[in-house]
């Protein structure tokens, strides 16, 4: 069963509304969880955090986007993500409803 949402936040128009269901939901639970130090896959390992988070922008909760290094066998840079916004979730339900 798919969990959904509907969930406030502050957007660039004031105080805002979206759906959210399944991973999206998850991944935005996730942001809320960690606070201020954010998410990547280093720490929050997921399959499509950056589709997830290209849809969460999509219904306009404010997401930013920090690069850092990492090293390793094959060094480069991913991304961290930090939720930009109270968000409240106002109505969860489990199934298809």
């Amino acid at each position: 069963m798919t969990q959904r949402a509907i969930v406030g936040f502050e957007g660039r128009n004031g105080f805002q509304h979206a759906k959210v269901k399944g991973r999206e939901l998850w991944a935005l639970d996730q942001l809320r969880r960690a606070g201020a130090r954010g998410c990547s896959t280093i720490d929050s390992p997921a399959p499509r955090w950056s589709g997830y988070i290209h849809n969460l922008r999509k219904a306009g909760i404010p997401i930013q986007t920090i690069y850092e290094a990492h090293g390793g066998e094959f060094p480069g840079t991913h991304a961290r993500y930090i939720l930009n916004s109270l968000v409240l979730f106002l109505w969860l339900v489990d199934g298809k409803g």
